[in-house]
């Protein structure tokens, strides 16, 4: 049985985004993270499950879609991928669910029914867990105007106090489409801060400081916030580093020099693959971002790592998932995920080569990585 998609009135504010537009939404479990998108963006999702897994499996878990604006009391992730196609388009073939229920597919072109991701939903319901409210500053940025909605598996949920860092990829950061005003606009943010030499600038970061930290920018729950100002004023080429130790490494939480290293070295590998993945593929992706997520109480993280050195042999990324085991283990602690986000201007562009623009970005994200984590 698929989970029901909750109803408009039931999705909450997201609080622990830490760049990005307004509007982001979640469940009241915090295991879903609901995101206003363009069609272009559904359409990205649903082609790069399709012909494009290996980048897939860097992408937050794709739920399907909904519409924000109007839809039953009952209705599941399925139906509402059905009432998209339904609308969109009108020569669908009919298609069976596992669960008997009757929708109309075609393809992937809208919605895509995945299967794994659908399990997972349904297996995260039967295990509630809920994540602590996290108040954070006021944003000023722009909602995106669209009553359709991306439904991803929400990347932070499982932690006990996640740390976030969004880093903002490419030296070029407007589309093709984009018209004049975006382009200066953007160009200027290019020229004054690290996207001119790094090709990312870091978007923003909440890292937590431990029980009844006090500070500036220190949220109630303890978790400093360093919003997009910080990546566009404070941080220059020269001091880049610094920023990514003030991610990592957490002294009063616990987060030590060890513990900071580690995570560093497990960051480091994923980001690799990421980029052994984008060398290999024809894409242009603007504006995307490489979102990072671990575990910022030391004492749980240090207690995660020591459950993954025992079985399996290896830090475990952020799905909690292994190759070998039984299907009915609970699922093992979080230790950190390294996803690509926001593909608002993405797309697949055969003919073209790899998008060097982005991955001017994943090559100077890991060489930072490099340094910290070998220093």
């Amino acid at each position: 049985m698929a989970k029901p998609l909750p109803t408009h009135a039931d999705l909450i504010d997201y609080n622990q985004a830490v760049a990005g537009h307004d509007g982001t939404l979640s469940d009241v479990d915090g295991e879903l993270f609901i995101k206003p998108c363009t069609p272009a963006e559904i359409a990205f999702y649903d082609s790069s499950i399709a012909d494009h897994p290996d980048f897939a499996e860097f992408m937050p878990t794709y739920m399907g879609t909904l519409t924000l604006d109007h839809h039953p009391n009952g209705t599941t992730i399925e139906e509402a991928g059905a009432a998209l196609l339904a609308k969109h388009i009108p020569a669908a073939e009919h298609y069976e669910h596992h669960n008997g229920t009757t929708i109309e597919a075609s393809g992937v072109a809208i919605f895509e029914r995945n299967e794994e991701a659908l399990d997972k939903a349904e297996a995260l319901m039967i295990a509630k867990h809920s994540i602590p409210e996290v108040v954070v500053p006021v944003k000023t940025t722009k909602k995106i105007v669209t009553d359709q909605a991306v439904v991803l598996e929400n990347a932070a949920h499982g932690f006990v106090k996640p740390n976030i860092m969004d880093v903002k990829l490419g030296v070029r950061l407007w589309a093709d489409d984009a018209k004049d005003e975006k382009r200066i606009r953007f160009n200027k943010v290019t020229a004054e801060t690290t996207h001119k030499d790094l090709g990312f600038r870091i978007a923003g970061m909440r890292v937590w400081h431990g029980e009844g930290a006090k500070g500036p920018d220190i949220d109630k729950e303890g978790f400093k916030i360093y919003d997009k100002n910080y990546g566009r004023v404070s941080v220059q080429t020269s001091n880049i580093e610094e920023a990514f130790r003030n991610f990592l490494f957490s002294p009063t939480a616990g987060v030590d020099e060890e513990l900071g290293k580690l995570v560093s070295q497990a960051f480091l590998a994923d980001v690799k693959r990421i980029q052994t993945v984008l060398e290999g593929q024809e894409s242009r992706m603007f504006s995307a971002s490489l979102l990072f997520v671990f575990e910022g109480d030391g004492v749980a993280l240090r207690t995660a790592m020591e459950e993954a050195s025992r079985s399996p042999p290896t830090l475990v990324n952020g799905d909690g998932e292994t190759s070998e085991g039984d299907e009915d283990e609970v699922t093992e602690s979080k230790i950190y995920a390294v996803k690509v986000i926001d593909f608002a201007h993405a797309e697949w562009t055969p003919g073209r080569g790899p998008d060097e623009n982005s991955l001017t970005g994943v090559r100077s994200v890991a060489r930072i990585l490099e340094n910290i984590g070998g220093a």
